[in-house]
């Protein structure tokens, strides 16, 4: 058996339960080890989409929510969801718009992860946003969002001392500041 091979097989399946975002199914597994057990698996109907907006001061845009399932405020990079079929670049633009009041002029597709792969399939795309504009946010009316704008190295020490815990927003933070770190002449 090569190492890329599945050792899980799969005696049954259920649905436990489902919404208009996510599914959940419990699968009845023998498991790499060969006994029986189960495995739950949370399926996400919507691609993420996050949004790194830096500005040419070096200032990074941060969206600051409640979160629900946390039952704890989050500062994270502007984030949402691409329905299937649709344009994760197009969904990304209208993140940006809607919670920020941004427009960018330029993108770069930045990362793509899977968010938490012991438990779920949901993916997620970040994006790099530049050449900002700024407008007037629209969130959501589910969303009560603050906005804050702050040096990219602020944010790095917001991910260093645990401000930050977002997925997308931590890998996001951390490329930007490698790259920022590998574009900066070393002085001996």
């Amino acid at each position: 058996m090569l190492e890329t091979d599945n050792p899980w097989t799969i005696l049954g399946q259920q649905q436990v339960y489902e919404n208009p975002w996510i599914s959940l199914t419990e699968y009845d597994v023998i498991h790499p080890g060969g006994g029986k057990g189960i495995y739950g698996k949370v399926h996400f109907k919507n691609l993420a989409v996050g949004i790194a907006a830096l500005d040419e001061e070096g200032c990074l845009w941060l969206v600051g929510q409640y979160r629900f399932p946390l039952n704890a405020y989050s500062w994270e990079i502007p984030e949402g969801g691409c329905s299937e079929g649709s344009n994760p670049l197009t969904a990304a633009m209208r993140e940006l718009k809607e919670e920020t009041g941004l427009e960018a002029r330029h993108w770069e597709r930045l990362i793509e992860m899977h968010l938490s792969n012991s438990v779920s399939d949901e993916f997620g795309i970040v994006w790099l946003a530049t050449g900002l504009v700024e407008g007037l946010p629209s969130p959501e009316e589910t969303e009560r969002l603050s906005l804050r704008k702050l040096p990219l190295a602020t944010a790095w020490q917001m991910v260093q001392s645990h401000q930050i815990t977002d997925s997308l927003s931590i890998a996001a933070i951390q490329h930007l500041w490698i790259r920022h770190l590998q574009s900066t002449p070393r002085t001996t």
